[in-house]
């Protein structure tokens, strides 16, 4: 759920289309965040073009988000 605190990065996480249960495919949004600076708590699909990305708060300020680390791979040409 959206109320849920988000206490870790993702780490290596495809991101499938709500019902999906095939292989991965190229398209399939894979999302990184397990590294130093990453900050990437949560990743939901909405369609192939766009997904809501849920940052963690920043260490020292939780008020605030300052910065977007993470990297993302399988994507297919033109998305």
């Amino acid at each position: 759920a959206s109320d849920d605190i988000i206490a870790g990065n993702v780490s290596k996480h495809a991101v499938l289309p709500p019902g999906y249960c095939g292989q991965l495919k190229k398209g399939h949004l894979i999302f990184d965040a397990c590294f130093e600076s990453g900050n990437l708590g949560r990743v939901d699909h909405i369609t192939e073009f766009e997904y809501d990305l849920f940052i963690r708060p920043d260490t020292c300020n939780p008020r605030f988000r300052v910065w977007f680390n993470f990297t993302v791979e399988n994507v297919k040409e033109s998305q």
